[in-house]
């Protein structure tokens, strides 16, 4: 074999660049760049540098050969050509691993196959055995890659990816896989700052991988030194005595690394849990007394590094998937720039996210930004300089950051965008407005804006020191981008506008549902909130379910049914959480009966009778009301009907469509409504049209302008309402 070899070395996607810089410094001879990969020329001492050096590359690849494949014939004819007895014992096992297609070779196990099948058989021609296959730890592991009708055959020196350093065997949710964090930390300048003796903090360090890797560099720790089996370890091919004398060297460095004293390197993570298993990994890579681990939030960050030096702050923070991410997130980010501008003045940060939006949102100008991969989640890297003029504050004068204190500058607010501002402005336009009634009213939850103005089309609501955001799905004709912008706009200004902290503020999306998703859990917080309303206690619960189990609008209606419920019998048919039998109770009603078709819903509304003090004489129902209705032969004064546009579940056969259904609904009621007794009906599909027909057999009167409190009165389509009895007799 020559003394010089063809390397190929993979790395995750968008470092292939950082990735050449690095391979090119370890030796790497006519490197060249490729997607995701480098090609180039070296000695076998290189090759064991790579493998053992390189922060960034997921594999080192020995090249075997390149040939022309016309077919599987010749893809069998080129691997066999290759002496197998150089690199492989006759009993070994090997690994075959194929990638690409063309030349009638569409599939890879089938490739796979054909390499493997020319490897055995020609080891058993020559010596009568023949290697098994070990999927897991062979002796040597085949990379074949087919691409425009060349064949690549290559020995994997590296083993399992390089990125597993081994350290790391506790793991958060979703962890940065360690050669890109190692490549996140040079695009930040951690190597420059390290050997200046600069501090490294992360705010939000999960299970450490930041952290361990800005020790790695710190300490001139070779990345892999620890692995104990290589892709390499029984090829035929290696030479111990270089492999031994580059391990030894390496160990040296580290030695000496270490030895230096440490540098101020400290992690900070909100969750307790994962504490412990990043100061396990730190303790396997060797870098207890370098870095240190606390538990505490991002509110509260603020790194005090010993003399005062500054460094590097580099975090990773959510990104968000789930519904009603968005304003957590956003307040976290800004919570981090407000710790950034008041605690790290004059340091450099490296925020990596997949939302870069978000990252503008911290009330500092970026000055630099990377773009970088996360699997197949495109992400950049912003990077910050923590200095007052680079600061997005509050309204500031061309010389105000000469003439005030710049810690004052640093706690101030992030300056709303020019719509924030003016969705802030109509916020707490509205606010003023409408505190008076309520206090007066002695309502605690309310609606102060609904979509007042159509490109900030969200509903707010405050549930006493609690706001309830409902994002209205965009129209399609609306760029994506350009509406998640304007949600960020208003959920920044809403805290400030409402003086709420903003951790309490709740963002759901609000789109069509149908019948099942009604009911469909959202999270599993189980936080209830007890509120007023008039002379009612309710039960709210803003986090686990679409609705909170309070339906706003619909107050003007519950209070009437308090008033005129005094010894009357009271029917309350799709009942969700019975908010409006408390008020029924409450008003004095001889008995209640709800009917409804969910548990979940039925035990909230035994637990708001509760609140009040009812229980024994209020019937709870859990029943298809349609077949409810067909089968109960009882007698009401009073029936209230509120029921979705859609419904179905497990319960129900069919689907109950309140266009369709309605005039059936209301006749089998009206069969159980007493002589003198009243019906409410109410909906809020937009498209809904009373039947006519109704008019005709009972006496019909739409009260919807009645049915409006002040809060809603911006949108008068949130429902429609009537009062239904029976035609006087003539």
């Amino acid at each position: 074999m020559t003394n010089q070899y063809e390397l190929f070395l993979t790395c995750p996607k968008g470092l292939d660049g950082l990735l050449l810089d690095e391979a090119q410094a370890l030796g790497l001879e006519q490197a060249r760049a490729q997607v995701s990969a480098i090609r180039g020329q070296g000695t076998l001492e290189t090759t064991y540098r790579l493998c053992l050096w390189s922060r960034l590359a997921n594999r080192v690849l020995l090249v075997l050969s390149r040939f022309a494949v016309t077919n599987a014939d010749t893809l069998y004819d080129g691997v066999a050509a290759i002496d197998w007895s150089e690199h492989l014992e006759p009993n070994g096992t090997l690994a075959v691993e194929f990638s690409g297609k063309g030349s009638g070779i569409d599939n890879t196990h089938f490739g796979a196959l054909k390499v493997k099948d020319a490897i055995v058989d020609g080891l058993r021609r020559v010596s009568g055995q023949r290697p098994s296959i070990d999927k897991v730890r062979p002796d040597v592991r085949i990379h074949v890659h087919l691409d425009r009708g060349e064949a690549t055959v290559s020995l994997d020196l590296s083993g399992h990816s390089l990125h597993q350093r081994g350290y790391r065997l506790q793991q958060g949710a979703a962890p940065l896989k360690e050669n890109l964090a190692a490549a996140i930390l040079i695009r930040a300048g951690w190597p420059q700052l390290a050997a200046q003796g600069g501090a490294l903090a992360d705010p939000m360090c999960g299970v450490g991988t930041f952290l361990v890797e800005a020790g790695l560099m710190a300490a001139d720790i070779a990345p892999n030194l620890k692995r104990e089996h290589w892709g390499f370890s029984n090829w035929l091919g290696h030479i111990p005595a270089v492999w031994n004398r580059l391990i030894d060297e390496a160990e040296d460095r580290a030695v000496a690394g270490l030895a230096r004293p440490p540098l101020w390197i400290r992690g900070y993570e909100a969750d307790p849990r994962l504490i412990q298993p990043a100061r396990n990994n730190i303790e396997r890579a060797g870098l207890g007394d370098w870095i240190k681990v606390y538990q505490g939030e991002v509110a509260n960050f603020e790194p005090r590094p010993d003399k005062n030096q500054t460094g590097l702050v580099i975090c990773n923070p959510p990104y968000g998937e789930r519904l009603g991410d968005e304003a957590s997130l956003l307040y976290l980010y800004q919570n981090l720039g407000e710790r950034l501008r008041m605690s790290c003045l004059n340091w450099r940060a490296g925020v990596f996210t997949g939302a870069p939006e978000l990252g503008k949102r911290m009330g500092i100008r970026s000055h630099k930004q990377y773009a970088f991969w996360n699997g197949a989640l495109p992400c950049k890297l912003l990077m910050f300089e923590i200095e007052p003029r680079q600061f997005v504050t509050g309204e500031r004068s061309a010389t105000s950051s000469q003439s005030r204190d710049e810690a004052q500058v640093a706690s101030e607010p992030a300056k709303l965008s020019e719509g924030g501002q003016m969705f802030a402005n109509r916020l707490q336009k509205n606010l003023k407005q409408l505190s008076k009634w309520a206090r007066k009213e002695e309502i605690e939850c309310y609606r102060v804006y609904d979509a007042d103005m159509p490109e900030y089309a969200v509903a707010v609501d405050l549930y006493r020191d609690w706001v309830h955001v409902q994002e209205y799905a965009p129209p399609k004709t609306i760029d994506p981008e350009k509406a998640q912008s304007r949600l960020l706009d208003a959920l920044a200004a809403i805290p400030q506008a409402l003086n709420i902290d903003p951790s309490r503020v709740v963002v759901k999306r609000r789109e069509r549902q149908t019948g099942k998703k009604q009911y469909e859990r959202q999270a599993a917080q189980g936080h209830f909130m007890e509120v007023i309303e008039g002379s009612v206690k309710l039960l709210v619960n803003l986090t686990d379910y679409l609705d909170t189990g309070l339906f706003l609008d619909h107050r003007p209606l519950r209070l009437r049914i308090q008033q005129e419920a005094a010894g009357k019998r009271f029917l309350n048919l799709f009942c969700y959480t019975a908010t409006a039998t408390v008020h029924a109770a409450v008003g004095g009603a001889r008995s209640t009966t709800s009917v409804d078709m969910s548990r979940t819903y039925l035990d909230w509304g035994r637990r708001n009778l509760a609140l009040n003090g009812f229980s024994d004489k209020h019937r709870l129902e859990q029943a298809n009301v349609m077949e409810w209705l067909d089968e109960n032969r009882g007698e009401y004064d009073l029936i209230f009907i509120d029921p979705p546009t859609f419904s179905n579940s497990k319960r129900m056969e069919g689907v109950f469509d309140v266009q369709r259904d309605h005039v059936s609904l209301i006749d089998m009621a009206m069969a159980r409504l007493a002589r003198g007794g009243l019906l409410y009906f109410s909906n809020n599909f937009r498209k809904f049209e009373l039947d006519a027909s109704l008019a005709a057999r009972y006496q019909v009167e739409e009260i919807t302008h009645e049915t409006l409190d002040p809060d809603f009165a911006r949108n008068s389509k949130i429902h429609r309402a009537w009062r239904i009895s029976a035609k006087p007799k003539a």
